[in-house]
């Protein structure tokens, strides 16, 4: 039995990130784990956030990931898939590798957000760290294409 795991962020491209992990792992008798990375929020000053605010904060994402992943979780399971939820703290890339590591992974199944070269360079990409450091295959999904606008005619 094939294993992919399937890091999500709940953006725009998650949808077609787990139609695609289920649509492999079907096809290769696999199974799945779903896995969320909360990144600690970043404190730039000491004017910032009062440490019970950003535990609040901390508290609502870990809600909102629990509600999302179940939820996902569910879309899975009408297919007829076997997985997992996995909710994490940390960077994420080495918080996907750890993960893929201890299920010992056949597969990495990510979606890229397609930001633009320049947002690469600055920021970097999870999907970047990945294919550089993972043990096992990473599969990279592009955004989905919008449709290119009609021309207007006179």
């Amino acid at each position: 039995m094939k294993t992919f795991i399937v890091p999500v962020d709940f953006s725009a491209v998650t949808d077609h990130v787990v139609d695609t992990a289920v649509s492999l792992a079907r096809s290769l008798d696999g199974k799945i784990a779903l896995v969320h990375i909360i990144q600690p929020p970043v404190v730039t000053s000491e004017y910032g956030l009062p440490v019970e605010a950003l535990q609040d904060a901390i508290m609502i994402s870990e809600q909102a990931a629990t509600k999302h992943l179940a939820r996902l979780g569910e879309r899975v399971a009408k297919e007829g898939v076997k997985f997992e939820t996995i909710l994490r703290h940390g960077p994420p890339v080495s918080g996907i590798l750890e993960e893929a590591d201890k299920a010992q992974a056949d597969f990495i199944v990510i979606g890229s957000h397609g930001h633009g070269k320049l947002y690469d360079l600055l920021v970097g990409t999870t999907a970047f760290g990945l294919l550089k450091r993972a043990k096992c295959a990473v599969v990279i999904l592009p955004p989905e294409a919008k449709p290119a606008p009609k021309p207007v005619l006179p």
